[in-house]
């Protein structure tokens, strides 16, 4: 009972400090529901509603100190309610089979695939022998084939419509068991099949003069028009930064640029959104101040703020208005509208109110890296400059202050969001503070400035200059990423960690940061924790893929994967899970347990042994098998095999991507669909 008095008093001090803590559980019950591995029912999310309204009433006559409990399962309840109807509101048809035919639709998406192929996203999809109801709302299709690099057959353009013949097929499941869900990544795209054409384009109608497209058609008319300017990868770095088109950057430069830390310069996020939003809301108080009388008699920071406003929708415009450009848009709007209503525009106030926008428009983007390093960028900033107010950023001389402050923002926001890089990319790059310090003063002083000064410049044709110009702070970029790039040990790599892991480390810091009192130092030991179940988490001993086309087994020098060309994107994923950095040709050249014939490898997993058979002529050449066999089959057997476990295409795709763990009792098996269950988006039934 002694316990009592001081947990009140821990809650009544957290009063006028309880807002920053509603994205927060919002977010909790997002992820609450994305973690299910069944699907609620109509009556199961009416029930949630129920005791939602309930825990409210029950709030309203607590004990004001012990109020906010009862809320924070409101607000949880209301997470999970959010996603469910996000989910329901984009559901569309999947394509539930392999198909092969005529595709064609509205070009309203272009990009390039991870291998450097052209790729067109189209909607209005028509497919041949698929009646509408059936047919997938919007499909993605890479160009291959000779001379398809660059869209070849046609130019394609925003709005016009093309046909091509194309090989689809359902979005894949996680490429192993807790993995990355496209599935999921692509139901809230609206993205019902994915494929690739080794056919030309063919041009069906022109694009069509309207509003639903003209942003697009804008920014793929700009991308060219700087590229032109800018060739190279200069220019695909300058399309990037502007109109958010990344097709024209090579996949060498991305490397590097990963490679040094300072990817994040491509990405319209918050660092360019508040870079030009800050640069045009200086511009307008000079030039307002410097007109008679307006300074004295005119509200010019407020006048300044709504301009910059203005800027930074259009920015969004421009860009595409994608997820990531949609939350650094939020954030710096709420900053801009509390300079309007003097309230202070940086605190995390603000950052809560901006996560609170973007959680309750697109729950999903929850799970998404873009959001979580934002976040954690802006929030750890927050917190650290507003600790440091009035200490260490106000000594010495006000030329050295700018400098100061810029290293401990490097520093700040690099460490903040390494755990969430490391997570999600399993690299780490050890140099990426030196890059980011010679890299992120010039996009503010140079590169953002000489864009505004194209844009103001473009209807007199001048643009050039400022194209010029930018181009001289982007080479420097490139410059400074190809030289960290290549230092020795640029790179560190580090194993995948378990589901709860990055949850954990970031309650730990949310509570270090936002707790009042000196409970908040229990978010340390949170945060150790994280990190030492991190460091102890196993690889799976083996990994088969959810079509049985590759297979990897964890070796004393790595993992060792069954085929060394093919199925490339599920063994790179496999390699960097496991922090390893070879490719795919040096783990299979790991494989040295067995290869009784041509395509046929063996392994062996603990008291399993693992057989993969690679095509019809091992299957042809494989006798019957025996009991403790696992057999895997890259195509499915006309006959049985005998008396063992045989995993052909089939029952994967009823199973998903497989993981062999070593327990303390043996070999367990555990499947994508055991980890995932049967969510909306997972279409094992399909």
């Amino acid at each position: 009972m002694r316990m009592l008095p001081g947990l009140r008093h821990a809650m009544l001090i957290q009063r006028g400090h309880l807002f920053h803590w509603v994205p927060v559980c919002l977010a909790t019950g997002i992820g609450s529901f994305f973690s299910l591995r069944f699907e609620p029912t109509g009556p199961m999310l009416a029930g949630a509603g129920a005791l939602a309204m309930a825990l409210w009433l029950l709030g309203r006559h607590m004990d004001e100190a012990f109020r906010p409990i009862p809320f924070a399962l409101v607000l949880m309840l209301a997470g999970a309610l959010l996603a469910a109807v996000r989910a329901h509101t984009v559901a569309g048809p999947v394509l539930g089979w392999r198909y092969y035919g005529p595709v064609e639709g509205r070009v309203v998406a272009l990009d390039r695939s991870g291998s450097d192929a052209v790729r067109v996203t189209l909607d209005r999809v028509v497919m041949a022998r698929v009646s509408p109801a059936r047919t997938p709302l919007r499909v993605r299709v890479s160009l291959h084939g000779d001379g398809q690099g660059d869209g070849a057959g046609i130019d394609p353009q925003p709005g016009m419509r093309v046909m091509t013949t194309a090989h689809l097929s359902p979005p894949g499941g996680p490429v192993e068991p807790g993995g990355f869900d496209f599935q999921r990544h692509a139901w809230f795209n609206r993205l019902g099949a994915v494929g690739y054409t080794r056919v030309p384009l063919v041009g069906l109608e022109a694009a069509q003069d309207g509003w639903s497209l003209a942003t697009f058609r804008l920014r793929m008319a700009m991308s060219a028009h700087i590229r032109a300017a800018l060739p190279g990868d200069v220019g695909g770095f300058a399309a990037a930064v502007t109109t958010g088109d990344r097709s024209g950057i090579s996949l060498r430069a991305l490397d590097t640029l990963r490679a040094s830390n300072t990817a994040h310069l491509l990405a319209i996020s918050g660092l360019h959104m508040g870079l030009l939003s800050g640069f045009v809301l200086g511009l307008l108080r000079l030039v307002l101040a410097a007109l008679p009388g307006a300074a004295l008699h005119w509200p010019v920071r407020k006048i300044a703020a709504a301009g910059a406003l203005v800027a930074a929708s259009g920015y969004l415009a421009l860009s595409g208005g994608n997820v990531a450009t949609e939350r650094a848009y939020v954030m710096a709007a709420v900053a801009l509208c509390a300079v309007m209503l003097s309230r202070r525009a940086i605190s995390l106030r603000a950052v809560a109110m901006a996560a609170l926008i973007v959680l309750v428009l697109r729950p999903e983007a929850l799970l998404g890296p873009g959001f979580q390093m934002s976040f954690a960028a802006t929030v750890a900033l927050v917190a650290v400059f507003g600790w440091m107010r009035g200490g260490v950023l106000s000594r010495g001389p006000r030329w050295i202050q700018p400098l100061v402050a810029v290293m401990v923002s490097s520093a700040v926001a690099g460490l903040a969001t390494a755990p969430i890089g490391a997570a999600h990319f399993n690299t780490v790059s050890h140099y990426g503070l030196l890059a980011n310090l010679a890299s992120v003063p010039l996009m503010g002083l140079l590169v953002v400035p000489a864009a505004v000064l194209a844009l103001l410049l473009a209807p007199l044709g001048l643009e050039g200059i400022g194209l010029w110009l930018m181009g001289l702070g982007l080479r420097w970029i490139l410059g400074v990423a190809n030289w960290v790039a290549g230092l020795e040990g640029a790179r560190g790599y580090v194993h995948g960690p378990a589901p709860w892991v990055l949850p954990l480390i970031a309650l730990g810091a949310l509570v270090l940061i936002l707790w009042q009192g000196r409970g908040r130092f229990g978010g340390l030991a949170v945060m150790a924790l994280g990190f030492v179940l991190w460091t102890t988490a196993d690889r799976p001993a083996a990994l088969i893929a959810e079509d049985g086309g590759i297979v990897g087994v964890m070796t004393a020098q790595g993992r060792a994967l069954s085929k060394e060309k093919g199925a490339g994107f599920v063994a790179q994923n496999w390699l960097e899970n496991d922090g390893d950095g070879a490719d795919q040709s040096r783990a299979a050249a790991r494989w040295q347990e067995g290869a009784v014939a041509d395509r046929t490898k063996l392994a062996k997993v603990g008291q399993i042994e693992l057989v993969h058979l690679i095509g019809k002529r091992a299957l042809a050449g494989f006798g019957p098998c025996v009991g403790g066999q696992m057999v895997v089959v890259s195509i499915t057997p006309d006959a049985p095999l005998g008396n063992c476990d045989v995993y052909d295409p089939k029952r994967l795709r009823t199973t998903g991507a497989i993981a062999l763990v070593q327990g303390r009792d043996g070999i367990h098996l555990r499947t994508a669909r055991q980890v995932s269950g049967d969510r909306m988006w997972s279409g094992w039934a399909r």
